[in-house]
């Protein structure tokens, strides 16, 4: 892998991640309902996720899933449930609705649920995983050594993942700080209702758009 290849994949790979996604918003609105503190949990998770497909399109599970129709069927509809799930508990949210702290003592606990919810919403979406089924091995040189190379590009999309979240994350705290309550409550519906609309995509997805 020469390093006009691997610039290449971070310029392409930049373009996808910077765009909203369910674990941008996530990292949104943990940021503005739990502070960027408690919300680097859910980055971790979402981070976790994506090494999980990466790992997985590298031993080929990324075919398996693009051509057996019921492991897709049941993947989608998973993750499309949870989203939906989690938009409609941000939509109904109305607690907490004050700057967030960013004091030492945020509970594990809930840190460890954010990153099990971030981990769960990355790894049962399989528009990523077939799209990295797709996108990733053009970046591999077939000559050269194969888990050297996954690696490489696992560690670039995982520093890019984590840049993203963090700076929505500030933003969500910021813009909850600006605005207080209001914009904590504006906050949460918004990102509820894209989450909504997020699963609703995800539920009319079919592998032939991959």
């Amino acid at each position: 892998m020469t390093l006009a290849t691997l610039l290449l994949f971070a310029l392409a790979s930049a373009v996808t991640i910077i765009t909203p996604g369910p674990t941008v918003l996530l990292a949104m609105s943990n940021g503005s309902r739990h502070g960027v503190r408690a919300a680097c949990w859910g980055m971790g998770g979402a981070v976790l996720a994506d090494l999980v497909l990466i790992g997985a399109v590298a031993l080929g599970l990324g075919v398996v899933l693009a051509a057996s129709e019921i492991a897709f069927q049941v993947v989608k509809w998973v993750g499309a449930a949870y989203l939906a799930w989690l938009g409609w508990k941000l939509l109904r949210s109305d607690a907490a609705l004050t700057a967030p702290s960013e004091r030492p003592g945020d509970s594990r606990p809930a840190g460890l649920a954010l990153g099990l919810r971030s981990f769960v919403v990355a790894l049962t979406n399989p528009k990523a995983l077939l799209f990295m089924s797709a996108f990733l091995p053009q970046f591999i040189n077939p000559a050269a050594p194969l888990p050297a190379q996954y690696a490489i590009l696992a560690g670039v999309m995982a520093l890019m993942n984590v840049a993203t979240m963090l700076a929505y994350a500030t933003l969500g705290a910021q813009m909850v700080r600006a605005f207080q309550g209001s914009g904590l409550r504006w906050l949460n519906r918004t990102c509820g209702g894209l989450l909504i609309g997020l699963a609703g995509t995800l539920a009319l997805y079919r592998r032939g758009a991959s």
